[in-house]
């Protein structure tokens, strides 16, 4: 039986917290200084960002048509995904951005959620945090930057590169709410490939749906958290010892996830953490031990850079050709443009 705690009152922040909450009056003019000096487009680089998330989201939903239609073996969890975002809406507990639907839906108590993981202990002993770049885990997010704790993000779907880490120490006085966006972890975050050297002590993961009595975990229907584990794992900057946990409304807690159904990449989580309580599910479920090419699809593949560096470097270092998936209809995606990055 997973273990269950009510949330508990939120504590006193630490000094690294309080600093940049009471400089959070001063961000905009910090932000605008440190935007000039360095020529970031932002409003570019956001307008492009939402522009390829719509695109993807109306692609996903083509997609679950689709697999309800045709009677495709992953329907079932397209079926617990809806059923869940509808939920959210009805009840009036989503927040924006708006529908819900095919996102890793932010909703009412997501701070409180990300305070209560704030207050456990894997967290404070943690000094890398890795976090989901979604709405509802910016608290997340605000807490691993101001306990100066080294932040490590993912950049949207994989697009533009491979992940941005930061800590305060890179961030101007009173910017660190801004860093906690999608813009804040371009503008001040930095880059790093598959070499870099890493110890990731926590992951803090989005979902859709997840099973307290199991630990399995639905996300949105793209499958990029599974493909960020299985690089970090190709990294060894994670192994199965490094808790994976999630924050979600207590209406996302579902008991019809079928463990028989995952699939072997599929990432269960050992914590959830909700507005009103904290269980640790003590999962059974196997954690993936890296990439799993055989599931792979080309259009997948073709999709994301920084795997096909990945593949190419497994296959000169080992001298095999690494398998391949069947081929799959992913959602429309475009390059991002090159404007709103940094001029030289």
């Amino acid at each position: 039986m997973p273990l269950v705690f009510p949330a508990t009152p939120p504590l006193p922040l630490c000094p690294a917290a309080r600093r940049a909450t009471a400089a959070v009056a001063s961000a905009a003019r910090s932000s605008s200084s440190s935007s000039s000096s360095a020529s970031f487009d932002a409003a570019a680089f956001e307008a492009e960002r939402l522009r390829l998330d719509a695109a993807a989201r109306a692609g996903m939903e083509s997609t679950a048509r689709a697999a309800a239609a045709e009677a495709n073996p992953r329907a079932w969890k397209w079926a617990i995904r809806k059923r869940v975002w509808d939920a959210l809406e009805a009840e009036g507990v989503a927040r924006d951005p708006r529908p819900v639907h095919h996102r890793i839906p932010n909703f009412d108590g997501a701070p409180a959620a990300a305070d209560a993981l704030g207050r456990l202990d894997i967290f404070q002993n943690s000094q890398c945090v890795k976090v989901n770049p979604d709405t509802p885990q910016k608290q997340v997010r605000f807490l691993t930057l101001s306990g100066d704790k080294k932040l490590l993000t993912p950049q949207p779907r994989l697009r533009t590169g491979f992940f941005s880490v930061m800590d305060s120490q890179m961030i101007p006085v009173g910017c660190i709410p801004e860093a906690c966006t999608s813009v804040g972890a371009a503008k001040y975050g930095r880059p790093i490939g598959l070499d870099e050297s890493l110890k990731v002590d926590l992951i803090v993961i989005g979902s859709v749906a997840v099973d307290p009595s199991s630990g399995a975990r639905l996300g949105k229907g793209e499958g990029f958290a599974e493909l960020e584990y299985g690089m970090l794992r190709y990294m060894g900057a994670i192994d199965d010892s490094t808790m994976i946990v999630t924050t979600v409304h207590d209406k996302q807690l579902v008991d019809d996830i079928p463990v028989e159904k995952l699939l072997v990449h599929d990432v269960p989580v050992d914590v959830i953490c909700t507005p009103t309580q904290v269980i640790f599910t003590k999962t059974t479920i196997p954690k993936p031990q890296g990439i799993y090419w055989e599931k792979l699809s080309p259009e997948k593949l073709g999709q994301i850079r920084i795997l096909r560096e990945l593949k190419q470097r497994i296959e000169q270092e080992t001298g095999t050709i690494l398998p391949c998936g069947p081929s799959e209809k992913l959602p429309p995606t475009a390059q991002r443009r090159q404007r709103w990055r940094r001029r030289r």
